[in-house]
């Protein structure tokens, strides 16, 4: 890994099969065999609105400043049931704080309508400083989640201690075949025609397409955690505004790609000061894994990884890979 001065890591990109964090348990089938029940979780107040949140490890009181917090932002579409099985593996290092982001999971629409990255990013530093206070956590994203994140180290550097980022959806102009779905469903008009003709398939079929986007080897996923997901969009479905967060967070999303302003994403990730590991998987239909290369240019302390055989969730596809990573990023800030 290439080396520059006070920052190790910037300029460099290693994939797993090359890093340490690949040896011993880390094989190529590092998701198989763990599954973790959703933890349970409740709707907190949260400013004008309320979250729904999953908790793991032991509660740190607001106060607490020693005691190390994690913070989980879901992509879009997911829930914070995405981080299940990471939670559960770091939960002897941090207490995990993840919650349903405003429309999404078992949380209500944000109050205001605003779905918005910004107003995501905003809320989840309301939550943080309720929960654990005014004082700085592990944020983790992933996808929509990891954008969210960059905008929240952006306008709260106070709360972030340090980011990982599994496929981040930062801008990126030319979409791919895999992709090209994403922004034709930002479409006004178009995408409620396609999300109302998704609606109509049966819930099995659309979490098998879902999970058949996001992983790279749908083998890994058990069949207790299809069961867990199928179960959520059930759940899901009987919610009159699924389809408006869907739509309006994913046009929000879109809307950062076309921002050539001081404020858009790659921009602020140079402002980012705080370590930043960025995990993208090879076999990524959504976030093209080449986009490693340039967030070591843009992100100035940032060690990034890619894994050969992951797809778009790599927290759930290989969470012992991910959590192992985290460790090593850590304790490199800490020697």
């Amino acid at each position: 890994m290439a080396t520059n001065g006070p920052n190790p890591y910037r300029g460099g990109v290693t994939t797993s099969a090359d890093s340490s964090v690949s040896t011993g348990v880390f094989g190529a089938n590092v998701g198989e065999d763990l599954y973790v029940p959703p933890f349970p979780g409740q709707l907190v107040p949260v400013g004008e609105t309320e979250l729904f949140v999953r908790t793991a490890g032991h509660k740190v009181e607001r106060g607490d400043t020693e005691s190390e917090v994690a913070v989980y932002i879901h992509g879009l579409g997911g829930s914070s049931t995405n981080w299940t099985e990471l939670m559960e593996l770091l939960s002897p290092d941090v207490y995990g704080i993840a919650m349903d982001l405003p429309g999404f999971g078992q949380s209500p629409p944000p109050h205001q309508g605003d779905y918005k990255l910004t107003a995501h990013a905003d809320i989840v530093a309301h939550l943080i400083r309720d929960q654990v206070g005014n004082r700085p956590v592990h944020i983790f994203g992933n996808s929509m989640g990891g954008a969210t994140a960059v905008q929240l180290a952006a306008r709260h550097p106070m709360l972030v201690k340090s980011m990982t980022l599994v496929s981040p959806a930062l801008p990126e102009l030319m979409p791919r075949s895999s992709n090209i779905h994403m922004p034709l469903t930002a479409i006004p008009g178009v995408g409620e025609r396609l999300m109302r003709r998704m609606m109509k398939r049966d819930v099995e079929w659309r979490v098998n397409m879902s999970m058949s986007i996001c992983y790279a080897d749908m083998s890994r996923i058990d069949p207790r955690r299809m069961a867990d997901q199928v179960a959520e969009a059930r759940e899901r479905d009987k919610l009159a505004h699924t389809a408006d967060a869907s739509l309006l967070t994913l046009r929000a999303l879109i809307s950062t790609y076309l921002d050539y302003s001081q404020g858009s994403p790659w921009k602020l990730a140079h402002g980012i000061k705080v370590p930043v590991l960025l995990i993208y998987g090879r076999d990524d239909k959504l976030v093209n894994a080449r986009a490693a290369f340039r967030a070591t240019r843009e992100f100035p302390n940032a060690r990034v990884m890619v894994v050969p055989d992951s797809g778009h969730v790599t927290q759930m596809e290989h969470p012992r890979l991910t959590a192992q990573a985290w460790r090593e990023l850590v304790e490199s800030v800490n020697r």
